[in-house]
């Protein structure tokens, strides 16, 4: 089983101003291991995951008005796994990189304004406001990732740390 935390961000033509987007991520891995060079470890790792992404819109009119989108996928990673270190127990150094597929499941928007300042599209960065209430029109998203970890294996399970890019070639 695999948990973590990702920081989203979605590229926009033209530009939006952004600050990241938290979510959390969630799912099982499992992996083969397909051979063994002395301190190498070469395996595939195919993994199922529940992940949130999305953008926060950093806006900058004076009003405090707030705009953030949650979407919310199953992805499907699929990677080759090249690992250094102990095979059974110890630590472990890695390189995950493959193709990586996900399928849209639902999003939120969410608008934040006060009293004083309503919600207010008027003085938007670049005037671009065609993503307030659009629904997403692509539900299978398609792209590239890859990470960077350590893993410590023990009697009672792998214990593992990485880092992880995601690269969507697909458009929204």
């Amino acid at each position: 089983f695999n948990a973590g935390y990702n920081l989203s961000r979605v590229d926009f033509s033209p530009t939006i101003k952004q600050n990241l987007h938290p979510g959390m991520t969630g799912g099982i891995s499992l992996r083969y291991t397909t051979e063994k060079y002395f301190s190498l470890v070469c395996a595939t790792q195919l993994e199922v995951n529940f992940a949130q992404r999305g953008w926060n819109e950093f806006i900058e009119d004076g009003t405090n008005n707030t705009y953030r989108r949650t979407t919310n996928y199953i992805e499907i990673p699929f990677f080759a796994h090249l690992g250094w270190g102990k095979e059974e127990r110890g630590l472990q150094f890695f390189v995950n990189a493959g193709p990586q597929i996900g399928i849209f499941l639902n999003d939120k928007e969410r608008y934040g304004f006060t009293e004083e300042f309503p919600w207010n599209e008027n003085y938007r960065p670049n005037n671009v406001i065609q993503q307030y209430g659009k629904q997403v029109e692509n539900t299978l998203e398609y792209g590239i990732t890859g990470g960077l970890g350590m893993e410590f294996k023990t009697a009672i399970g792998n214990f593992i740390v990485e880092g992880r890019y995601f690269f969507g070639l697909s458009d929204m």
